[in-house]
């Protein structure tokens, strides 16, 4: 039951669009400009460094067709941009750009924008600003991760319960470690396999290109994975040697704790500590986090098996791991509390931001997380109270061979009667591994969450993207085709209504042909009205500028849905009038 549910979280968790960290601050050219000449270059600059791919931008003309560009580069080595050389010829119109990158903290990012060289024009490519993903590699990429986090809760926490708290049969937590060990080599290699395509946002078909894993093992990422699998051998080694022991020297305890630290770094290498302000705090803070989670969540794993292996358990394994899991959740407070300041950067990304919005879900389940820990810590104390040997009445002997029973003060019958149903240590035990089975239900859903949680941008992230960006749902521009027909004759109008806003707008209206090439007109007229408002109709006046008509000062007083007619005389009797809706925003 505990499986599906786990697994249905996964799925849900993963179905959504996968966000992005390196927030997307400028472009040169500018998303919707209009330039006088073909610039050189496109620059992109990010929120944080990012890595390059072969791949990483495609341009395309106003005809639909792939400009070819240089490879893509840092500009000016500086790795929070991204950069291409374009030809020195490129042409005029409105030219697209789609781009993708992978962000410090080893997650993809993409998005696309226009530009315009003389006038702009119609063009078939579609933009969009959503991340190119291929759900299946997505998908499989984030359960991968998944299981990961579990795997590293369930091996290292249960050998820190092996060595800390030393159960009375050790044994039965061998078949936990194993599963840990090998759950996380399989969810590495699977990872390692799946970087290609999920970074370049394909198929599964690209984790098997001969090229694909050699690249992926000289990115960051792909580095962080490699040296996790060496790290999985010294451990599998450093297991083996120790196997069968039931005390754990200062060697051993050394070695092995370098190990999980050196396992936890693979995560903070790679993931949101890597990169933002203070990076050698907030990775220190990730390795502690991680490792606080991994004892207190693996350790409760731990100790229900033995619980469940070992119904005769006295109650100082128990009091050992009570200690050992309030050291770790004073270190999970104090290192969220930092994590949490560091991502939100204000208390308005609380919950004005996706991550803040999850943040706070966290936070709910780990409230009723800590109250799974205090009713285990009540059957705790229970338990170690019902094996505190009963106090034997103290025999007075009056004589030889006589003996009389020495009268009880009382206190005795507040001592738990061993036999006493589930008053006894039968009872406790029982008890304790209800509360233990809720604490690990709500610790995976808690660890569900923690993993969504690196999988969403840092509110601090996308405050700072939004102080510099221009809000995506404010266009640039509003560019509407409209096509007309005169007799036999016919062609379309490209109007360009520039910022699209309430207020003063600029307009460019250029006429097009049947052949698609430019055309003159005598007269082109062009008048807007709001219905809904009852406003207008009001005229643009627009002008023969020489090549296009124009008008720098069209006035649209309100926000809302307005009916644009465009007039086309084509001769001295020949006119035609086509109404177009356009959509005009604050």
């Amino acid at each position: 039951m505990l499986l599906g549910t786990v697994l249905v979280l996964l799925l849900l968790g993963s179905a959504g669009t996968a966000s992005a960290h390196a927030a997307l601050e400028s472009t040169d050219p500018a998303d919707g400009s209009v330039l006088k000449s073909a610039p050189r270059t496109l620059t992109l600059t990010f929120s944080e460094s990012v890595a390059l791919l072969d791949d990483s931008f495609r341009v395309y003309d106003p005809d639909n067709r792939r400009v070819r560009t240089s490879s893509a580069h840092h500009a000016k080595d500086a790795g929070d941009t991204a950069s291409v050389t374009l030809p020195a010829k490129l042409g005029t119109g409105t030219f697209t750009v789609a781009w993708r990158v992978v962000s410090a903290d080893s997650h993809p990012v993409s998005g696309a924008f226009t530009f315009s060289i003389g006038k702009p024009s119609a063009t078939t490519t579609p933009i969009s600003t959503a991340p190119n993903e291929n759900p299946l590699t997505g998908s499989l990429y984030d359960i991968a991760r998944y299981f990961a986090y579990m795997a590293a809760a369930l091996l290292i926490g249960t050998a820190t319960f092996l060595a800390l708290c030393r159960p009375p049969n050790p044994t039965v937590l061998n078949k936990p470690i194993l599963t840990g060990w090998w759950t996380l080599l399989a969810s590495t290699l699977a990872l390692l396999l799946l970087r290609a395509p999920y970074e370049a946002g394909t198929g599964l078909a690209t984790a098997f290109d001969p090229a694909a894993l050699p690249k992926t093992l000289t990115t960051r990422p792909g580095e962080a994975l490699a040296a996790r699998l060496l790290l999985l051998a010294a451990t599998a080694a450093f297991l083996l040697r120790l196997r069968g022991r039931e005390r754990f020297g200062r060697v051993a305890l050394g070695t092995g704790a370098a190990l999980a630290v050196g396992l936890a770094l693979t995560w903070a290498s790679a993931e949101h500590a890597s990169a933002g302000i203070q990076v050698p705090v907030a990775m220190t803070s990730a390795v502690l986090h991680l490792l606080a989670m991994s004892v207190w969540l693996g350790g409760l794993t731990a100790l229900l098996t033995v619980l469940y292996r070992s119904p005769d358990l006295d109650a100082a394994p128990v009091a050992r791991f009570s200690r050992l899991a309030f050291v770790s959740v004073t270190v999970l407070v104090v290192t969220g509390v930092y994590q949490s300041w560091r991502g939100l950067g204000s208390w308005n990304a609380l919950t004005g931001t996706s991550y803040g919005r999850i943040l706070i879900v966290k936070l709910g389940a780990v409230v009723l997380l800590l109250a799974a820990a205090a009713w285990s810590r009540q059957w705790t104390a229970r338990l170690a109270g019902a094996e505190v040997p009963l106090q034997v009445p103290e025999l007075v002997r009056t004589g030889a061979d006589a003996a009389t029973t020495k009268p009880s003060t009382g206190d005795d019958k507040a001592l738990p009667d061993p036999g006493a149903g589930d008053g006894s240590p039968d009872g406790y035990r029982r008890g304790l591994r209800r509360s233990v089975l809720l604490e690990v239900a709500v610790g995976v859903t808690v660890l569900v969450i923690t993993t969504l949680l690196t999988n969403t941008l840092p509110g601090r992230a996308a405050a700072e993207a939004q102080q510099t960006a221009t809000p995506a749902d404010i266009p640039a521009a509003s560019v509407t085709m409209v096509p007309f027909r005169v007799g036999n004759a016919g062609g379309k109008v490209q109007i360009t209504l520039d910022p699209g806003r309430v207020g003063l707008n600029s307009v460019e209206a250029v006429v097009y042909g049947p052949d698609g090439g430019f055309a003159t007109v005598p007269e082109l007229r062009l008048s807007f009205t709001l219905p809904s408002q009852k406003i207008g109709p009001l005229d643009a006046d627009i002008k023969d500028e020489g090549g296009y008509w124009g008008t720098n000062s069209l006035n649209l007083p309100i926000a809302g849905t307005w009916t644009m007619k465009v007039t086309v005389r084509t001769s001295d009797i020949d006119q035609v009038s086509v109404e177009r809706r356009v959509r005009i925003v604050r």
